[in-house]
This record gives structure tokens, C-alpha cells and sequence, in this order.
């Protein structure tokens, strides 16, 4: 897949859960709500189609949209 997939937002959300940040941590960092982070966080699960945070973790680190 060559395009893009995640919005410059959620890359910046994702980019914080996968060092352990809280909803509230990544809010807090971002200045954005909790609630707008759950909404990041969800429209990613739902474009990928997969099932919670950690898969889709693991697939946009397959899709290289993600680093470690």
C-alpha cells in the first residue's frame, strides 16, 4: 500500500501509545482532549479493520506507517 494512511494526528497519537502513553498522557501532550484521542484512536482501528489498539499497532508497523 503506497498511500498514506494515517492523518499527521494520528500518526502523532499512535507515535505516543507505542511509548506506553496514556489516553490522558497523549492529550495532555498534544493539547487535546481524552476524548478526541479515543476518536484518533478509533478511526485508525476502523480503517485498518482490525480489532483494538495493539493490532493496530502491529499492522501499521507491517505497513511500515509506524516505526519502533
Amino acid at each position: 500500500m503506497t498511500s498514506k494512511i494515517l492523518t499527521a494526528r494520528e500518526r502523532s497519537v499512535f507515535e505516543l501509545l507505542i511509548t506506553n502513553k496514556s489516553t490522558k498522557e497523549i492529550a495532555s501532550q498534544l493539547g487535546i482532549s481524552e476524548k478526541t484521542v479515543r476518536n484518533h484512536i478509533s478511526n485508525v482501528i476502523q480503517k485498518l479493520g482490525v480489532n483494538g489498539r495493539a493490532c493496530a499497532v502491529v499492522e501499521l508497523l507491517k505497513l511500515k506507517e509506524l516505526s519502533l
